[in-house]
């Protein structure tokens, strides 16, 4: 496969949000399976496309490139391994490679977000946090309103008939926001957060009494009682009125301060 091809096959992976590793054969010594300059890319799900030779050297380098993306590592990694002793081949030879970890969201971005509506919040919530050093997912079925969004290059925008049918497709570390046109559209997506997913931030916009008939929906559906209040809602910080710019602040302000707390409690 040329390096073309790996390419673009690396960025329409960038560009779905999905996690993958870049391994590239930097040098290869004596007797190997490849020669050197050899790249492969690796999802979750195993070799995704790509060669570095195949056998035991490409099953060790996937199972290292999984680990990394298990971990959420960040920092590329060099390796050094003499196919006989640290591999396990009958080769004599020996191999450096480079990992290059992409982390799950998009465009390497370590903060994806992703947003359940395009109504007047989002309008005014995606100028904010566009500039953030994340990467935005903006999922709603009516067109007319993902075009009036802002463009920017971290932002996609997803025109999607049943947005809850997303929910399976994002990150682990995914943070997420109900901010649909109303009750009975933000509930497909929470019930699909909450049943089958643990995201470490999910939001709702809207009451107190919102929240609660939200909770009752999501039991007599199925959920747990615990899981069926693990959301915030209303969303955002208490500070501001209801003017959808001063909205869009408050949720700002929370996102940051709870991407702070994670952080500090994996220091």
């Amino acid at each position: 496969m040329n390096g073309a091809t790996i390419y673009e096959l690396l960025t329409a992976l960038a560009r779905d949000g999905t996690g993958f590793v870049l391994v590239v054969l930097t040098e290869s010594l004596g007797s190997t399976p490849q020669d050197t300059g050899a790249k492969m890319l690796v999802t979750a799900a195993g070799l995704h496309a790509g060669t570095i030779g195949g056998g035991k050297v490409e099953a060790k380098a996937i199972a290292l490139a999984q680990e990394m993306l298990v971990t959420h590592a960040a920092a590329p990694r060099f390796v050094n391994w003499a196919l006989k002793t640290d591999v396990g081949m009958t080769c004599g030879g020996s191999v450096k490679l480079y990992f290059e970890p992409h982390v799950a969201g998009g465009a390497g971005a370590a903060w994806p977000i992703w947003i359940f509506g395009a109504g007047h919040v989002v309008q005014a919530l995606v100028p904010v946090l566009a500039p953030l050093d994340c990467q935005l997912v903006i999922v709603d079925p009516r067109r007319e309103w993902l075009d009036r969004l802002p463009r920017a290059r971290n932002v996609r925008y997803v025109e999607a008939a049943e947005p809850a049918d997303l929910v399976p497709t994002m990150p682990d570390h995914a943070f997420l926001l109900c901010l649909t046109k109303g009750h009975a559209s933000d509930r497909p997506v929470l019930q699909r957060a909450l049943a089958g997913r643990n995201f470490p931030f999910v939001g709702v916009i809207g009451s107190d009494s919102k929240a609660k008939v939200l909770q009752k929906e999501l039991v007599a559906a199925g959920l747990p009682a615990k899981r069926a209040k693990a959301f915030h809602c209303p969303v955002g910080l208490p500070f501001g009125n209801n003017d959808p710019r001063e909205i869009a602040l408050s949720i700002a302000a929370q996102l940051l301060t709870e991407r702070d707390r994670q952080r500090a409690t994996r220091t």
